[in-house]
């Protein structure tokens, strides 16, 4: 619509001007220079301090980054729909920007480091709770929580699940849910079980992605993947050891040349 009123006014004619608009903005294009190659900044800059609730104050509202930033002083680039925290030139978190006053805007990876030392605070977090509202923290987990708490206690139990938690830090978020899923199945109440699990979720995806040429048959695909611990894994995947087997003749050798003795030597000396 916006467009079409261009191409309108184009043809508009200003007062007793003899030319249009349109024919006016014709003349004057060959003299104007050309656009920035680097985009317009149109964000404001903020330097606020970190307080020790690892949340920083920006019109109002408040916004966590990571617990290791406690105490010192951040960039953010504030813009129309959402707000870039940087440590130096390195972006730390990003999020939506709040239209209200006084909100808060938590995101609970940035928290698990601490949460990882004092568990117990992780239960009625408000970062929790704004994960189960945007979907981040899903009924998988949580029923993977209540069934590791259960078998280990709620202190052990909630650091296994921040330890899965800590894996969407370079896996995707539906692959850990996936092999969250797949242990719960299978009783595997380990972070391991689930990284490994969450991994073969990953190179299934990959694997089906791949679209195999014409005439070349698909590889067969497993319909239900068993659960393998990382200890186990990683002792199949173990290189073959080419070293010769270890010989105790050479501590035997000084031990027959004292019972032996040599000329000159005295009888307490061969005994």
């Amino acid at each position: 619509m916006v467009d079409q009123w261009d191409i309108d006014d184009e043809a508009r004619r200003i007062s007793s001007r003899p030319h249009t608009i349109g024919e006016y903005f014709r003349s004057e294009q060959p003299r104007l220079k050309p656009l920035p190659e680097e985009p317009f900044e149109t964000g404001r800059w903020f330097t606020p301090r970190v307080d020790r609730y690892s949340q920083i104050t920006v019109r109002s509202n408040r916004y966590s980054v990571p617990v290791r930033l406690i105490g010192q002083s951040v960039r953010v680039l504030l813009n129309a729909n959402d707000l870039v925290v940087y440590d130096g030139r390195s972006e730390v978190a990003r999020h939506e920007r709040l239209s209200t006053r006084g909100g808060s805007q938590l995101v609970l990876d940035h928290y698990l480091e601490a949460l990882l030392r004092k568990p117990g605070a992780f239960p009625g977090s408000t970062a929790l709770e704004q994960a189960r509202s945007a979907g981040r923290f899903t009924p998988v987990h949580d029923n993977w929580w209540a069934a590791v708490r259960s078998a280990h206690g709620d202190a052990e139990g909630t650091r296994a699940l921040i330890q899965v938690l800590l894996l969407g830090r370079h896996m995707r978020h539906e692959h850990v849910v996936a092999g969250l899923a797949e242990v719960f199945r299978a009783s595997a109440l380990t972070a391991d079980a689930v990284a490994l699990e969450a991994r073969k979720a990953a190179d299934g995806d990959a694997a089906a992605s791949s679209v195999p040429a014409p005439g070349v048959p698909a590889l067969p695909v497993e319909e239900h993947a068993t659960v393998t611990f990382l200890a186990d894994y990683r002792l199949t995947h173990l290189p073959p050891d080419t070293r010769p087997l270890p010989s105790v003749a050479a501590y035997d050798q000084p031990r027959n040349r004292r019972r032996t003795g040599g000329q000159g030597t005295s009888q307490g000396e061969a005994t």
